[in-house]
């Protein structure tokens, strides 16, 4: 290997040294050529290295790894060594001590080896930068900025200080630091920052290199920019230097010009000239799957026979990262053909083939499951789902032993993603929680406890898991961000565990006004899935615990989202509905869209006398597909008072594919949460699958009226 310093020469000025006896051991630093060496040094000098020689050595070991390509490169290897592990305990012991610079160049770097959000000393640095943010200079928050936006803190506390800053700093920033703010900030910024951050951006724009332009581009994507002056500027910036970007950042540029609606024939049609030019020569599998996919999502997408045939040629060397993205682009390119009647399609399907075959032989053949997860972490789409999602669930039964403190948080939020449901891999998860909770963060408890709440499964020794899960957080509760301790506590109630701790931590004037300026922060659809998660976990508290006397907040909330309701109806419910009139004597004996104190929307209910004979409504009965209204009285929890002497209410839900698992019909967490709390109201609830509904013994109508007679009545054919 080439030394270090003629590849990426250091120079005294770059690390500003205070102190000479800082030099000699910087110097023998500088003169390592692999990270081996590196780890020599800090093992013999660890007990007298300076917080400058600290940053050093991050910055040394980063620049190694700079050099390699991906197939080299050991990220994980040099951040699992011993002596990495000393040179991450002795930052984290010296942060207070380090100067600006170095806090931040640390946290950089640190990142750079690929070190968790939640690690000790990210966390320290963190903490560390907050105190001094005030008298961080524009460059200096700039990077910090930037180390927060790779830990997706856009919209945290922290990040809200930064843009208030920033507010106030605007009107001098004279120089291009400040385009790490506007990639940084622009996401969580309010509409008057939003258009101050583009204004001054369209001021400095002439002095944008084409790398700055990119970041621009990306963080406008961000943002969903609606400024076309900007817009416009930036994209002919972008079309001086296409020319001398990389295939990687051609698609950032066309996936960022699709998403803005942006119109400009000549640029696309110069973006394709190059994508093509590109694919014709490139031999990498990653790079190519990069350039197929930036061709399909171009208006008109389309590959020729040459093209084709290089895409073939590369998939035996193809990861499943790489065979995925071929695959979302072959999908989008036979939708286009059928869309417009093309003839190409009988080629594409025989790739698509070709990918399930190659992607089936790569898991078959794994043998490590940390490896195997530096694939499956990204993959989604519909190709993954269909074509890989059992033989991947597969292999990961195959290499179960190997899970473990590190990785299980990981294996449970795959299985949150995909739905799932593996009783053998969830019940491993509990038994490695159980043995090493000790080793494992606290930010990790949410992750590794949402696939149980969201397929609805109990682990054996479900009560010791989830009490030690709990218990580990408990010391931490007042340190967590809100957003994660209302996910944390709507997971739990799904599963039917109420920790008391836990809910006063929640419910409690303090905590809400906190989690009510964070919310300011966040972007529309995070805040309202927020605000949703606290208002279902409220709900839950008031039926499931009412000894714990939390009120009930949340008619107003309930009201608002209830009225956007469009009220849209699938033809299951309305056959469901037609019949269910005919079934109990005509339409005014069923009510459609129905909401519940607590608001739970209902598709059907009906009542029934104590003969088992429906009882009618009256003239005011909601038609199938209005708006829902509510009709009995907010926080009614028991119903038998306002019904005849033993009569009962009956709620029908129809369940289509969302309310299971998606391997095997088993009711999912919500929809199992949602039939308790309807039971606690009182109702007598009838659950219709949709696979028993569109099954082949309820293929008729007759077939189907006796279905419904046998729910409501418990009798088949009249």
């Amino acid at each position: 290997m080439l030394r270090l310093r003629a590849v990426c020469p250091f120079s005294w000025r770059a690390f500003q040294f205070r102190s000479c006896s800082c030099k000699p051991l910087i110097t023998e630093m500088i003169k390592c050529t692999d990270e081996g060496q590196i780890f020599d040094l800090i093992q013999k000098s660890k007990a007298i290295l300076s917080e400058k020689q600290v940053e050093c050595a991050f910055n040394i070991l980063w620049q190694f790894q700079k050099q390699k390509t991906s197939f080299l490169k050991n990220v994980e290897c040099v951040r699992d060594h011993p002596q990495f592990i000393t040179l991450h305990n002795l930052a984290t012991s010296q942060t207070e001590f380090m100067n600006d610079d170095t806090l931040v160049n640390v946290l950089y770097l640190t990142q750079q080896c690929a070190t968790e959000t939640h690690d000790l000393l990210v966390e320290a640095l963190v903490t560390e930068a907050w105190r001094r943010l005030e008298r961080f200079d524009i460059n200096m928050l700039s990077k910090f900025s930037f180390c927060l936006a790779n830990q997706h803190l856009y919209f945290s506390p922290l990040m809200g200080k930064i843009a208030d800053i920033v507010h106030r700093k605007l009107e001098t920033i004279e120089d291009l630091s400040f385009v790490k703010l506007f990639v940084a900030l622009g996401p969580m910024a309010g509409p008057e920052e939003k258009e101050q951050l583009k204004s001054t951006i369209l001021l400095m724009s002439e002095e944008l290199t084409s790398q700055q332009a990119l970041a621009v581009m990306g963080a406008m994507e961000e943002m969903e920019s609606r400024n076309s002056h900007l817009n416009k500027k930036i994209a002919s910036i972008l079309h001086k230097h296409l020319d001398n970007y990389k295939p990687i950042e051609l698609l950032k540029i066309t996936r960022a010009l699709v998403f803005l609606h942006f119109q400009n024939k000549e640029l696309f049609v110069k973006l394709r000239e190059l994508l093509h030019s590109y694919l014709k020569i490139s031999v990498i599998p990653s790079e190519i799957s990069i350039l197929v996919y930036a061709l399909s999502i171009l208006p008109s997408p389309y590959l020729d026979e040459v093209e084709i045939s290089r895409i073939e040629a590369v998939l035996p060397q193809c990861d499943l990262t790489d065979l995925n993205s071929f695959a979302t682009s072959v999908l989008r390119w036979i939708h286009y053909d059928c869309t417009y009647l093309d003839n190409t399609t009988g080629k594409q399907l025989k790739l698509l083939q070709k990918l399930d075959h190659y992607g089936l032989q790569r898991l078959q053949k794994c043998t490590n499951l940390n490896l195997l997860w530096e694939e499956l972490k990204s993959l989604k789409g519909d190709w993954f789902a269909e074509s890989l999602l059992e033989e991947t669930v597969a292999t990961l039964h195959r290499l179960m032993d190997e899970i473990n403190y590190k990785n299980v948080a990981e294996i449970a939020s795959f299985l949150s993603r995909t739905n799932y449901l593996s009783t053998l891999l969830l019940d491993r998860i509990a038994s490695v929680v159980l043995q090493q909770t000790e080793k494992i963060h606290p930010f990790a408890i949410l992750p590794i406890i949402l696939p149980f709440s969201i397929l609805n499964y109990d682990p054996p020794q479900s009560d010791e898991f989830f009490g030690i899960c709990v218990q580990h957080l408990n010391s931490y509760l007042s340190v967590l961000d809100p957003l994660m301790l209302v996910f944390l506590g709507f997971s739990l109630a799904t599963l039917e565990y109420f920790p008391e701790d836990l809910l006063q931590a929640i419910f409690n004037i303090k905590f809400l006004a906190k989690m009510d300026s964070q919310l300011e922060l966040l972007c529309s659809s995070l805040s309202m899935r927020v605000q949703l998660r606290l208002m279902e976990l409220n709900r839950a508290v008031c039926l499931e615990c009412p000894e714990y006397q939390i009120p009930w907040f949340h008619d107003r909330f309930c009201q608002q989202q209830y009225n956007k309701d469009t009220g849209s109806v699938n033809g299951a419910q309305q056959q469901i509905y037609k019949m269910l009139a005919e079934v109990l004597g005509g339409a005014n004996y069923v009510k459609a869209s129905v909401l519940t104190p607590y608001y739970h929307k209902i598709d059907f209910e009906c009542i029934l006398d104590k003969r088992k004979k429906p009882l009618p409504y009256g003239s005011n009965n909601i038609a199938l597909g209005k708006l829902p209204e509510m009709h009995w009285e907010s926080n009614t929890q028991i119903t038998g008072s306002t019904l005849p002497p033993g009569a009962e209410r009956i709620a029908l839900e129809f369940l289509d594919s969302r309310a299971f698992c998606r391997n095997i019909p088993h009711l999912k967490g919500k929809s199992a949460m949602k039939k308790r709390h309807l039971e606690i109201l009182g109702y007598r609830v009838i659950q219709i699958p949709h696979f028993e509904w569109n099954s082949m013994a309820l293929s008729t109508k007759e077939a189907r009226m006796d279905y419904l007679r046998e729910c409501i009545f418990g009798e088949g054919k009249s």
